[in-house]
């Protein structure tokens, strides 16, 4: 088994998962920014600086079944707790291989940090880039272990017509050869088949946990050490 989370997702990138034995791997944050979960069939991965004895220990009292545990609510809660963390969902992780050739749309890349989706990238990613085309917006940068992740905006006029189709399928074609990651909210079936008809496949599910304000409370967190 790889070491780190970045051997992990390079494996995965490339159809090869973790045993599916219903374990779970904890390896450290790959950076101070970003911890959480990875899903992956009957195997789990979790990347946090904790103690692993305690991630354990929680695990082992979610009362639930143990494929299931690390995207347990009760465990994620006393994670979010224990780090003074937060997170948004549980997204669907996808990743789409390098493809060569220009991109299937014509593409300007453009400065515009006050934009909703740059916004939101560049508090979880580095070197973030944007490009524009008419009807949406597409934003590229590296986010969990360095890897490349792609998010999109289409516009409400621009809907049905394969904008967003073509602009995922542009960013394995803007990365230099390196894999490209999407992280999709479960409930959002329209981006589920955008990516998809683009050729990522879903490799997993994962919980990003972000940092945040502590929060303090006058009694325990559950479940207790």
């Amino acid at each position: 088994m790889a070491d780190g989370l970045r051997d992990i997702l390079d494996a995965a990138a490339h159809g090869v998962f973790p045993p599916a034995d219903g374990g779970t791997t904890i390896v450290p944050q790959p950076s101070p920014r970003d911890a959480g979960v990875l899903a992956f069939t009957a195997h789990s991965v979790v990347f946090t600086d904790e103690d692993p004895d305690w991630v354990r220990g929680v695990l082992a009292r979610t009362g639930c079944d143990v494929l299931a545990a690390t995207m347990n609510a009760r465990f994620l809660t006393a994670l979010m707790d224990r780090t003074g963390r937060t997170s948004d969902t549980i997204d669907v992780l996808l990743t789409g291989a390098a493809l060569p050739g220009e991109p299937p749309v014509a593409l300007t890349e453009v400065d515009d940090p006050g934009h909703p989706r740059v916004v939101s990238a560049m508090r979880r990613r580095d070197g973030v880039r944007v490009w524009t085309t008419d009807g949406g917006v597409l934003v590229l940068g590296r986010g969990v272990a360095g890897r490349w992740e792609v998010a999109v905006e289409v516009e409400e006029g621009a809907r049905h017509r394969g904008v967003g189709r073509r602009l995922v399928s542009a960013a394995r074609r803007l990365t230099g050869g390196a894999p490209v990651w999407a992280q999709v909210s479960a409930g959002n079936a329209r981006s589920l088949r955008a990516f998809q008809a683009a050729g990522y496949r879903p490799v997993g599910s994962e919980a990003l946990l972000v940092p945040g304000a502590v929060r303090h409370r006058k009694t325990p967190v559950w479940p207790s050490e």
